[in-house]
């Protein structure tokens, strides 16, 4: 049995847009390997790592239908040294073995036999609904970085979205900072919930192409399934009940600056040179129009202080925050101007693009720190 691919690049592009679903060492061996399933002149590329599983699609010439576990490095590692051309696979269907042809040799390595490939989910979906990618990779690049990394808070550690009738919102949180993004252009028509896992959604990033091409999004109880071009994404959802996250979003917060972004963020970068290793603390100290930041390491004697121009309305206050938080949260955010919302010292500050896009809403919480009194 044999196929023809008729592009080397193009077969490495596909193998290459899957192959983050597959383990180094997976407890199962055969997971190492790349399913080929060709029928009717098109391969079907699959991997998994029983968690995540990832296909695509493309082209080629056979007069055979087949099945075949191929070995994931080994056949990315031959296809990227050879040159641009058409590229034979020929299958022992007795002993698996697949040997590569081109113009210039013959290469063969040990395949397995395609029966023993772990089955995918089938896409039995309670709910759809349909979003851009571009839209979908902001969503994930705007809120996966404040996700935990706790394992004893299973919970926190994926991407929570909320389906609302007329909106969605993409959450996440590690206890210490949380982020919503929500987008009112999309619009489910149900209200549901489920949580996403970290590993599928950085290779939905990779995978994402940054313009606004259709990705339907199938779910139920177990898996979510992202569709778009000839690729499809399918992972297993927690089984966990997220927080009422909400309820620790403050909505009184009078006291309100507003700030420049870039400047801010620069301040807090060179600041917290000087603060604890241990606990990243920088002081927000806000009278009339003067914003002080300043940080302290009393064990080696460091300390360091600036003034930046703000607009503020509210009382005088002076406040503790993570640095590295505020660093992240900054460097995540568009826009020119942002504003930081706070009530009292020791309640959760906001920090919001001073302008929103449109159909768009981003807030950021922030828990503060008890002060080191100087």
């Amino acid at each position: 049995m044999k196929f023809i691919a008729p592009s080397t690049s193009d077969l490495l592009q596909h193998l290459l847009s899957v192959n983050g679903a597959i383990m180094s060492k997976p407890i199962i061996p055969i997971l190492e390997n790349f399913l080929f399933d060709i029928s009717n002149n098109e391969l079907t590329i699959y991997s998994t790592d029983l968690e995540t599983s990832m296909t695509t699609v493309m082209p080629v010439e056979s007069k055979d239908n087949m099945r075949v576990a191929v070995p994931s490095k080994m056949v990315i590692d031959i296809l990227r040294s050879l040159p641009e051309q058409p590229v034979t696979f020929n299958i022992d269907g007795a002993s698996h073995g697949i040997e590569v042809v081109n113009n210039n040799g013959r290469y063969k390595m040990a395949g397995q036999d395609g029966v023993d490939y772990p089955t995918l989910p089938e896409k039995s979906g309670d709910g759809s609904f349909t979003v851009p990618a571009n839209l979908l990779l902001r969503a994930i690049s705007k809120t996966l970085f404040a996700a935990g990394s706790d394992e004893l808070r299973l919970n926190l550690t994926g991407l929570f979205v909320e389906m609302k009738n007329n909106h969605v919102n993409f959450v996440a949180t590690d206890a210490n900072k949380l982020v919503r993004f929500t987008r009112k252009d999309i619009a489910p028509q149900v209200d549901h919930s489920f949580i996403i896992p970290k590993k599928p959604l950085n290779l939905l990033k990779t995978a994402l192409p940054n313009d606004e091409t259709p990705v339907i999004v199938d779910y139920n109880k177990t898996n979510v399934f992202f569709t778009f071009g000839s690729t499809q994404l399918i992972c297993r959802l927690l089984d966990e009940k997220y927080p009422e996250y909400s309820a620790v979003i403050p909505q009184e917060n009078p006291n309100v600056i507003t700030i420049s972004r870039t400047d801010l963020l620069s301040s807090i970068n060179r600041i917290s040179i000087f603060a604890s290793k241990t606990t990243h603390q920088v002081r927000l100290k806000i009278t009339g129009s003067d914003l002080t930041i300043s940080a302290e390491d009393i064990e080696m004697a460091n300390e360091a202080t600036e003034k930046i121009n703000c607009e503020y309305d509210g009382e005088d206050m002076e406040i503790g925050f993570n640095a590295r938080f505020l660093k992240e949260m900054l460097s995540t955010m568009d826009g020119e101007n942002v504003q930081l919302k706070m009530s009292q010292p020791n309640r959760a500050g906001l920090l919001v693009p001073a302008e929103n896009e449109k159909n768009e809403e981003i807030t950021m919480l922030i828990m503060p720190m008890m002060l080191n009194n100087y």
